[in-house]
């Protein structure tokens, strides 16, 4: 396939309206399904939506399943840099010669839906629309044996929900996308609720009360079963160890106990948990217990890409796609338990609808310098104006300002290389934590693997 080929591909796909601004329908995906024959019907689905979370416990989920023999299909949001990166068969991303076969196949009926749509005086397919159609065409094509599907945003109108899935798992839930899912938390859980069918089953993640509220409300409507996190299964015991961390886990049908999990940050282990609980209820409704040495093969294979990854060395730099101040704080307490930074500097970038003021705040205690710098995106907040958000939480002492994030990278790195020295029985250093925005964190990745 030539670089032509895949241009016009990407931009067939990225010529639609973008999964930024979706469109709060089902009917304009379930028609171009129906068009193709309903292949999201050829295979059962775990669906996974929630705040934080969504796509490290759907990777986990997607690893054990497949450790277990099934022929998996994972669709995952966004990816970083390849679009191949969401539409994953048996653990491999899809390549570009397949992903263009696979487009090339479904074109013609996304133009069939998009030419009644209009006669609807409907607007056209979106962006995550045809993705979400694209990726059901790939895996009833392979076919697969189960497809775990992560919502793309929100949940009862999110594209993806044209599914039935045979489980509904919620991550934690809080404060995100307000302008489009609510702007309570109760509100959002409503709208994620919205995943769960009636007669199915439903696992969730600890939740706080007015998310857990509405969960339950749902779970009861649709008299569909609900396995609670802390009540139902939880995390034992966890310890950090070198790589990951070693966790013991509570699940629906059994205990699972020193655990190794590639993962770092507290975070991790409750997304583990989670993932096992669903695991159980897809694989035995949680009445049989995981196989061990299986659960040990799947969670070796586990990654979850931009989720505190190490991406260079010398100083240290952390890329992690938190994006929100829940995910923040989730993300300051793994870095400050697995890397003994002396002195650490962020880069940070936010897009427009994001809670800026509050992730500083959640990482103000932790970061010593923060460089401001601008997200490769069209919503990306102008940097001189984060800056002054940023100056409002720490003072102006604490802040540069680097409009391009290739140099920004490179600041951050010169700043964090004048650390305070560590000893010989504390040896820290200076560290750098990339996040605020995913398409920062691409980039970070991009910009430091081309330097390798």
């Amino acid at each position: 396939m030539s670089d032509g080929e895949k241009d016009r591909m990407l931009d067939e796909l990225y010529g639609r309206v973008g999964e930024v601004a979706p469109q709060p329908r089902l009917s304009a995906t379930r028609m171009a399904l129906e068009l193709m024959g309903d292949p999201h019907r050829a295979f059962p689905i775990v669906h996974i939506t929630g705040t934080n979370g969504k796509t490290s416990t759907s990777r986990i989920v997607e690893s054990v399943l497949r450790a277990h023999g099934l022929r998996t299909g994972l669709f995952t949001s966004p990816d970083l840099g390849w679009l191949g990166e969401r539409i994953v068969v048996d653990g491999e991303p899809t390549g570009e010669e397949a992903m263009i076969a696979a487009w090339d196949e479904v074109q013609p009926y996304l133009r069939l839906a998009d030419q009644r749509l209009a006669e609807q005086d409907e607007p056209p397919l979106t962006f995550f629309e045809a993705l979400t159609v694209l990726a059901f065409s790939v895996f009833a094509d392979v076919p697969i044996d189960v497809g775990v599907i992560e919502v793309g945003m929100g949940g009862e109108w999110d594209s993806t929900n044209v599914a039935d899935g045979q489980v509904a798992v919620l991550t934690p839930v809080d404060l995100d996308h307000t302008r489009r899912l609510g702007s309570t938390v109760a509100e959002i859980a409503r709208t994620k609720s919205g995943i769960i069918k009636p007669g199915r089953s439903v696992v969730s993640a600890e939740q706080r009360p007015e998310a857990l509220e509405e969960i339950e409300r749902a779970a009861a409507l649709t008299e569909s079963g609900l396995s609670l996190e802390g009540r139902d299964f939880r995390v034992l015991h966890r310890a950090p160890a070198v790589g990951g961390q070693v966790v013991d886990v509570q699940g629906r049908a059994g205990r699972y106990d020193r655990l190794f999990l590639p993962l770092l940050g507290a975070h991790q282990a409750q997304n583990l948990a989670v993932a096992l609980a669903a695991v159980e209820t897809f694989l035995g409704d949680g009445t049989r217990p995981l196989v061990g040495d299986v659960l040990a093969e799947g969670l070796e294979q586990v990654t979850s890409p931009g989720r505190l990854q190490v991406a260079a060395s010398g100083p240290t730099v952390v890329v992690d796609a938190a994006h929100n101040p829940h995910g923040v704080r989730a993300m300051i307490a793994a870095l400050a338990e697995s890397f003994p930074f002396s002195k650490l500097v962020a880069v940070l970038a936010v897009l427009d609808d994001k809670d800026a003021a509050g992730m500083v705040r959640a990482a103000a205690d932790a970061v010593d310098e923060f460089v401001v710098t601008t997200a490769p995106s069209d919503r990306a907040t102008d940097p001189d104006a984060l800056a002054a958000v940023v100056v409002g939480v720490v003072g102006p002492d604490r802040v540069v300002v680097e409009p391009d994030p290739d140099r920004a990278l490179e600041v951050a790195r010169e700043l964090a290389e004048d650390a305070p020295a560590g000893t010989a029985d504390d040896p820290k250093q200076g560290g750098v934590v990339v996040f605020g925005s995913i398409t920062l964190v691409a980039r970070a990745l991009q910009t430091l693997r081309a330097a390798e």
